[in-house]
């Protein structure tokens, strides 16, 4: 089982000079259930090397078991500094793709020629995808075969308006995971802010929030193991 994780590059949170990256539990928790289920993980973004952290999922109160035990391997850490190229990944055999939030992907995945191939790719081969919290945003400009928005007709979720309003960046970020899903005519659902929410619709699997990630990469797996 070989499961490539796509993570963000892009580090400036708008104009504000703040910084944004990859959420790092939305990250750890989906690699550990994977390489717990004894999958091989190939990690990508879109300029390869280190993928930014956002620092503010790096503070005490953002930590969790997975994010802890992260911070104790080496080996994964490792492996994280030295992320390959999407471009170079994007046309290899894979079981799953899943993609890890934080602010970052609004700004680079969203947009990335490289990306959308994938995952426009991905689903017409029936590959199970999955997306957690703001990495809904690549399905901003994804088409399936018949021209429509990828996620046009499916049941999905992504972080909520209203946790973007809790967090204070709606005036920030480009925009709305939440509104441009339903946008595409995605059938879009949402749980209690910052609670676990995940949505399985064929192939596709969406959570809506960091606390989603576990569940949401257990679901992935369901996918792949029923293929």
């Amino acid at each position: 089982m070989k499961i490539l994780m796509v993570l963000t590059s892009h580090d400036q949170l708008g104009d504000t000079g703040q910084k944004t990256g990859f959420w790092l539990e939305e990250f750890a928790a989906p690699y550990y259930v994977f390489r717990d289920a004894g999958a091989e993980i190939v990690l990508a973004s879109p300029q390869g090397g280190q993928p930014p952290l956002d620092p503010k999922s790096d503070a005490p109160d953002a930590q969790t078991a997975a994010t802890t035990r992260f911070a104790s391997d080496a080996a994964a850490r490792e492996a994280l500094a030295h992320t390959r190229k999407l471009a170079d990944v994007a046309g290899q055999p894979f079981d799953a793709v899943f993609y890890p939030g934080g602010h970052g992907p609004l700004w680079d995945l969203a947009e990335d020629r490289d990306s959308i191939a994938l995952l426009e790719s991905t689903i017409v081969a029936g590959i199970p995808l999955g997306a957690v919290c703001h990495a809904p945003a690549i399905f901003k400009h994804t088409r399936g075969k018949d021209g429509a928005p990828l996620v046009s007709g499916r049941n999905v979720t992504g972080f909520s308006n209203a946790e973007e309003d809790a967090v204070g960046l709606t005036a920030i970020v480009p925009f709305l995971v939440e509104d441009m899903l339903k946008a595409n005519g995605g059938h879009y659902s949402s749980g209690p802010d910052f609670a676990p929410h995940v949505l399985t619709d064929g192939t596709l699997v969406t959570g809506q929030n960091p606390a989603s990630s576990e569940e949401a990469a257990h679901a992935l797996l369901k996918l792949v193991k029923t293929r």
